[in-house]
């Protein structure tokens, strides 16, 4: 796993400022620490921060093909590499390295744009073509690994994130109040775009090309001179057969069909030239992924977990016993409000966006226990719950379509307190009035995620210019609904839910802001065998009647597993992974940085943000009295929000600084260095 960046002329020869790589690949070195690359022709320079796991003495980047036409940075692991180069073997290909890079190079010359349809991984590579001046960019199916572009000029600036963008002599991003109103309506941005103005993200799944015939990149909606190209989505069956009835002869061999492609998707994720660890949250889906390790091969796995001192929050018993049940060396780090106080500032650094919850912190915390036991790779449990039905946002959707088949029921909508027990003392009147709205609006294609959206909406009312913060979400939703696959319409609510899971929630801010940024802030490579593009297909190819029986999640799941875990894993309730939010700030480091960023005295963000709403939210935070998880996501979203302003304002020349590369630090590449 690493960090790549570039920079691509598209009129002219390539005008590079004297220290843009060493600050642009310096400001990434968390990304990859181990070696740091760069290499220039006329029109176009690439540069790559390395952690090196896979062909340590030979792997380096950036890579030149045969005869060195062709170069790579690349991110990334593609897990079928050594299929891959017996295949174009066969075909004449003769590789120098035993890298998963060179195995990229080859299968572009071999198949061109199309190599990614073949590649089993984790993604966001760049490959430049010398001979016909063409760029080809292109990210993983689920959008595991981040790659953002910005038009400047006439180049083109592309990296790893948003930071290496910024550090390049005479780009300044600015933070857009749409791109921030989206963040605080959805969680994410919806993409192309970003928090920032003139920033973009390629979308998962996705591949764009810059050549000789591209027009020049303009600043609308998306970069003109990037051909995009969309090469996979998520599918589903047609309602009809989505919602069968499943025998259970046919659910138990649907389980063991599961049960095969999850060990071959956590077998591949082993492979490495450095050890390879897990995190153990103590709930179904990594311990399902440390037992199927544990049972189907030789490893010797080391398991790392996060507790809290929060009771309400702690899941060690479950961690330990998990730990003990298959034998491994197990790790724990504790965190309480003083720690995620402490780094929340950083968190916000490699997050790139507001974020409305503490959440990333504690992982933060986790993957520097992993560092600091000398584990560069880790594999997670992440995608199990979109892929295999298990959040209650889908239960939900199957409730509310339930309900709306009677809208006046009194009893129809009592359901969903099996979902949220802590609902069953609410009055029925919040639970028809909070869930009941847009009840009957089930041909709506957001009709499943409308709730949480109506919920998080509240952050954008601290933005100043609210006619301008609703046209952006607006055009947002109207983005989301333009990028739906044309099947979409003929999807059950149980699929389409997690379609747009998968496509927001999960790409935006669980694979990015818990996922990629909060691991590779302390250099680590998170892998995610539920995030198998093959497993994740085959499921989508299985009934949701058989994946969500009733309303209990994960059925199928847990029944393809269930031989490997202790009942009281097993069937114990889902605990959403949660942290201390507000209360974390009522620490000295969070009253001290409170203070420095929302105190009256701040002085930050008062062309975004709404001083005078902001004060009376500090003023009810200071009482004790954000007791709503609205009014807790209202802190965290401006709180994060303001120091985002900053990092990415008045502080980051300082902060490009400091990390700059030394010139001996930085080796360019040439020929004969390449492949």
């Amino acid at each position: 796993m690493c960090g790549i960046c570039g920079v691509l002329a598209l009129e002219g020869p390539l005008n590079l400022p004297d220290e843009a790589p060493q600050r642009m690949i310096g400001i990434m070195r968390h990304r990859g620490p181990d070696e740091f690359g760069a290499w220039r022709d006329a029109s176009i320079f690439l540069g790559h921060a390395r952690l090196s796991i896979i062909d340590l003495k030979s792997g380096q980047q950036p890579m030149a093909g045969p005869r060195g036409r062709h170069w790579i940075s690349f991110n990334g692991e593609i897990f079928n590499y050594v299929e891959l180069a017996r295949e174009l073997e066969g075909l004449g290909h003769v590789f120098r390295t035993s890298s998963d890079t060179e195995v990229i190079l080859h299968a572009y010359l071999e198949w061109g744009q199309e190599c990614v349809d073949r590649f089993n991984g984790q993604f966001a590579l760049a490959i430049w073509d010398r001979h016909e001046r063409r760029l080809f960019l292109a990210r993983d199916r689920f959008g595991i690994r981040p790659l953002f572009l910005a038009p400047h000029g006439h180049q083109l600036l592309f990296a790893s994130e948003i930071k290496a963008l910024a550090a390049y002599p005479g780009f300044q991003p600015v933070l857009d109040p749409g791109g921030v109103a989206e963040v605080c309506q959805y969680w994410v941005n919806i993409p192309p775009a970003t928090p920032f103005q003139g920033v973009y993200q390629l979308p998962p799944g996705h591949t764009a090309t810059v050549d000789s015939e591209s027009a020049a990149c303009g600043d609308q909606g998306w970069p003109g001179c990037l051909k995009l190209r969309r090469y996979w989505t998520p599918s589903f069956l047609p309602v009809a057969e989505d919602e069968r009835f499943v025998s259970r002869r046919e659910t138990e061999d649907m389980a063991r069909q599961v049960h095969e492609k999850l060990v071959d998707a956590a077998v591949i994720r082993l492979r490495a030239d450095v050890p390879v660890g897990a995190y153990l949250s103590g709930g179904l889906d990594s311990s399902a992924t440390a037992a199927l390790i544990h049972h189907h091969t030789d490893h010797r796995l080391k398991t790392f977990s996060v507790g809290f001192a929060s009771a309400d929050h702690d899941e060690s018993w479950w961690q330990h016993a998990m730990a003990r049940h298959i034998g491994t060396e197990h790790v724990t780090i504790q965190v309480d409000g003083q720690d995620i106080a402490g780094r929340f500032r950083q968190v916000v650094r490699h997050t790139e966006t507001p974020v409305l919850r503490t959440a990333p912190a504690p992982l933060h915390a986790l993957s520097a226990l992993a560092r600091s036991e000398d584990f560069k790779v880790v594999l997670t449990g992440e995608g199990a719950d979109e892929v295999f039905v298990g959040y209650n946002i889908f239960r939900e959707a199957k409730v509310r379509r339930f309900w709306s088949r009677q809208p006046q029921s009194t009893l129809r909508p009592r359901l969903l307190t099996r979902l949220y027990p802590y609902l069953a003392q609410s009055p029925p009147s919040f639970l028809q009035r909070f869930y009941g709205q847009g009840l009957t609006d089930t041909g709506d294609p957001l009709y499943s995620h409308r709730p949480r959206w109506r919920n998080t909406v509240a952050v954008a009312g601290f933005l100043t210019g609210q006619q301008q913060a609703a046209r952006a979400m607006q055009d947002a939703e109207e983005r989301l609904l333009r990028s739906l696959p044309d099947d979409f319409t003929r999807w059950g609510t149980v699929a389409r839910a997690q379609y747009l899971e998968m496509t927001t929630f999960m790409a935006g801010y669980l694979l990015s802001s818990q996922g990629d940024r909060m691991l590779m802030g302390n250099s680590v490579e998170g892998r995610f065998p539920f995030l198998d593009h093959q497993l994740a297909e085959f499921a989508g190819t299985l009934p949701v009647s058989a994946k969500l029986r009733s309303l209990r999640e994960k059925a199928l799941l847990k029944l393809s597993v269930a031989e490997m875990l202790p009942e009281n894993i097993l069937s114990r309730p889902k605990q959403p992974y949660r942290a201390p939010d507000s209360d974390s700030f009522q620490t000295p480091a969070g009253q001290e940085l409170v203070e420095e960023f929302l105190g009256e005295g701040s002085g930050q963000g008062e062309g975004l943000w709404n001083q005078e709403k902001v004060g009376a939210l500090v003023r009810k935070w200071q009482a004790g009295r954000l007791s709503s998880a609205r009014d807790n996501m209202c802190f965290m979203g401006v709180l994060s929000g303001r120091i985002l302003e900053k990092e990415f304002g008045p502080g980051l020349e300082d902060w490009v600084q400091e990390s700059q590369l030394d010139a001996d630090e930085l080796v360019w590449r040439n020929e004969s260095s390449g492949t």
